[in-house]
């Protein structure tokens, strides 16, 4: 078992997002999980990411306020609790549509070792 509180939650910078601050809450470390990592994302209204893709498949879940998840000709607004699978090597765009902060779990594999 791995426990690890929010106050030890380090921040990080992800590419081509803006008016995002970000922690990752598990992964990375050693004792932590061997396939995928956890992130807690806080977006501002107007905030986002992309347009950009990635090799690797990802979850979003709302946890708090609206997200617009653009990819694949699909355009949806997600709520609290509603959440998305984004396969590999699919270009999205994630904005916060809303007039207050939208927290969102983020779920990704690891990145293929070199």
């Amino acid at each position: 078992m791995h426990v690890k509180s929010l106050e030890s939650a380090q921040p990080y910078e992800a590419p081509n997002h803006f008016d995002v601050k970000a922690l990752r809450l598990q992964g990375f470390e050693e004792g932590g999980p061997r396939n995928f990592w956890v992130g807690l994302s806080h977006i501002l209204p107007g905030g986002g990411a992309g347009p950009d893709a990635s090799p690797l498949e990802k979850v979003y879940v709302v946890l708090a306020g609206r997200i617009r998840v653009s990819a694949e000709g699909e355009d949806r607004v997600l709520q609290t609790f509603d959440s998305v699978c984004i396969g590999p090597n699919v270009e999205r765009t994630l904005t916060n549509p809303g007039n207050e902060v939208a927290t969102i779990l983020v779920v990704m594999p690891y990145p293929p070792k070199k």
